[in-house]
């Protein structure tokens, strides 16, 4: 006796109600009292769910073939009654148990649920997002008030039947064998449709939608148009059924017989998104391992880029059977592509695990990963302008390969681009443009890390650079505090950070027009006495900062904080103390000062006369929670620095 058999027995015939997990609750009210611009998306995405039912049957088939030996032939069936106001969509896939239809249809187990519900409670038309995150079945109540669910798992004697307005919670009964309504095999979705979504009974809208999103699912689709009373079709009382898609793989075809319009259409299938993609690669590998490959870049951020698991979502095939979609075809940094590869070498029945470790595979992931490298190479010097539309949206994710992969680091730094001083507010620079425009003397590639350009482009580290026209290239990603530290550097420069150790400006003149070359456009008897204000600011301050010393990188601003040598970037530093907790860091910053600067020079003076030494101590440690704060951090005691403030402005010097 099977567990659905069983189950049924002990649950009885009368349907069992079930409350909706409380995300779906949020996610239908969304749905059902909220206008998209376009209802259409549900259609599209229960025919994926049925195509996706079918590829997954194939695939178990090939270890049990009995579970499709009664009807090798998959097809997904569109059944349109005017006048009963309602559409049916069904497969003959691998179906649903009872526990797989309250899990799948009650809740929603994905990471990014609550996010997909966010946005599209903000989205003016969110049916743009629901592809994305994985519940277009809850689509379908944005054109029924009510819906029905009926499926049996392939292999089952029973069925199941789910049922729900969508307005809070649904029923699961069991459904006998000799049901009518029962499919042989695979799942039946009944929509009741609302008065105003009437059109989406008419075989014209139903024919116009698959042929714009679901052309191309790997498997046939059939279209029914029931027949008014007394007018039935030629031939019989049953509605004729002809078909909309002939379930070809689009990549097997030649690309000189495809469209734009097909393409785009495909990759709306294997994505989930509605936007147009902004790199479409599509070639067969011939030699030692053949294979087909379809991907796209996509324009618009996938909603889970940054998810934890950093998984790809390419679809591996072998000879056109569905395999998994969660191999690693691709490294991490270029999870954002969607597509299929299809390869003539693989096993079918190859398991999971050997797939992680198949050298047939691994020379695919080489392969392509590679192509894809090619074309974005292709595309920056043929197009920069959608190139750096695609870096701009892709750019964080690209560089965590500078970090991860150092066999293609040198090919991923020829395709970086960067903002800088010199790029403008929309423009990128290259490693190429910023080598080739290094100034007289200047050996290094000069980078400046933080939490945002407005915040990078405010340091006083950059102020002495400026100074001399020395371009700074501002890396705002999280990941750049990582891959910097790596790198060797480009074309033979290293890369140095300016907030770490010296700032090697003394060689590199100033820029034509500036009055001196020294800090603050002074002449150095101008200036503070440099060692008299080194040691008491060092005195002072003690294991607060490892060194204090004049800066070269300082034009205007009175103090900074650096990294020592040898220790992290101050970006890096911060991350690192995060990590760590309250412990904080383990390096304590250098301390520069501006000797040109008017506070340096009248502690200077202070220090030379008979000062109020506890008044002066108090501004050295002013100077140094000043730098903290220009360093977009914040005093380590704020009630000791309002103390120190009001006693030093209420004094002056």
């Amino acid at each position: 006796m099977s567990t659905e058999q069983k189950t049924a027995e002990t649950e009885g015939a009368a349907p069992q109600s079930h409350a909706f997990q409380a995300e779906v609750a949020r996610l239908l009210h969304l749905m059902v009292h909220s206008v998209y611009s376009n209802k259409d998306i549900f259609l599209r995405e229960l025919v994926s769910n049925a195509a996706d039912a079918c590829e997954r049957l194939r695939h178990a088939a090939l270890t049990d073939p009995d579970l499709t030996r009664d009807n090798p032939d998959f097809a997904i069936r569109l059944s349109a009654d005017k006048a009963a106001g309602r559409l049916v969509v069904s497969d003959n896939g691998i179906g649903m148990t009872r526990e797989e239809m309250i899990e799948n249809l009650g809740t929603i187990a994905r990471s990014g649920t609550r996010a997909f519900m966010d946005k599209l409670g903000e989205a003016r038309d969110g049916s743009a997002l629901i592809g994305q995150f994985g519940v277009g079945f809850y689509s379908a109540f944005m054109v029924a008030d009510r819906v029905e669910v009926t499926s049996r798992a392939a292999g089952a004697q029973d069925g199941w039947r789910w049922r729900s307005d969508g307005l809070g919670s649904f029923t699961v009964e069991p459904v006998a064998a000799d049901d009518p309504d029962l499919p042989v095999r695979g799942t039946q979705v009944v929509l009741h449709l609302k008065e105003d979504a009437a059109e989406y009974a008419q075989a014209g809208t139903i024919e116009r939608i698959v042929r714009a999103y679901s052309a191309h699912v790997p498997v046939p689709i059939l279209l029914a148009e029931a027949t008014p009373e007394g007018d039935a079709a030629e031939g019989g009382d049953e509605p004729k059924e002809r078909q909309l898609a002939d379930g070809s793989a689009l990549w097997t075809r030649p690309k000189s017989e495809i469209g734009e319009d097909e393409y785009r259409e495909f990759y709306g299938h294997v994505s989930g998104q509605f936007d147009a993609p902004a790199l479409t690669l599509h070639y067969r590998a011939e030699g030692r391992h053949e294979y087909s490959v379809l991907l796209f870049l996509p324009s618009m951020k996938p909603f889970d880029l940054f998810d934890p698991d950093r998984k790809g979502r390419v679809k591996l095939y072998v000879r056109r059977v569905f395999i998994a979609d969660d191999v690693e075809l691709l490294p991490a940094w270029l999870r954002f592509v969607r597509g299929i590869i299809d390869s003539a070498d693989l096993p079918l029945n190859l398991s999971r695990e050997m797939l992680q470790h198949n050298p047939v595979l691994e020379s695919i992931r080489k392969g392509v990963t590679n192509r894809v490298l090619s074309e974005l190479q292709k595309l920056s010097e043929n197009d920069a302008e959608a190139y750096g539309k695609l870096w701009e949206t892709f750019g964080p994710v690209l560089k965590e390969g500078l970090y991860e992969d150092f066999e293609r680091r040198e090919k991923l730094l020829g395709l970086a681009r960067f903002r800088s001083d010199r790029s403008g507010d929309n423009g990128w620079r290259s490693l190429a443009d910023y080598v080739a425009d290094m100034r007289e003397n200047q050996t290094q590639i000069f980078y400046a890390t933080g939490s945002g350009l407005d915040a990078i482009k405010a340091s006083p580290h950059l102020e002495g650079f400026r100074a001399r026209g020395v371009e700074v290239l501002y890396l705002s990603d999280p990941v750049d505090a990582f891959w910097v530290q790596v790198a060797q550097g480009f074309d033979g420069k290293p890369f140095q950070s300016v907030t770490q150790g010296a700032a090697a400006l003394d060689g590199i003149p100033l820029k034509t027009g500036e009055a001196s070359e020294k800090p603050g456009g002074e002449a150095e008897g101008e200036g503070a006495d440099i060692g008299l204000v080194a040691a008491f600011l060092k005195e002072t301050l003690g294991e607060r900062v490892s060194d204090v010393r004049v800066s070269a990188r300082l034009a205007e601003s009175p103090v900074c904080l650096v990294a020592p040598e040898n220790g992290p970037d101050r970006q890096l530093e911060k991350l690192m103390s995060r990590q760590q907790g309250a412990g904080g860091g383990a390096f304590a910053p250098v301390l520069e000062f501006n000797p040109s600067h008017t506070l340096l020079k009248r502690l200077s003076g202070a220090l030379s006369g008979p000062g109020d030494r506890q008044h002066l101590a108090d501004t050295a440690l002013l100077l140094f929670d000043q730098a903290l704060i220009l360093d977009g951090e914040v005093p380590a005691d704020p009630v000791a620095f309002a103390r120190r403030l009001s006693a030093v402005m209420d004094k002056g010097f």
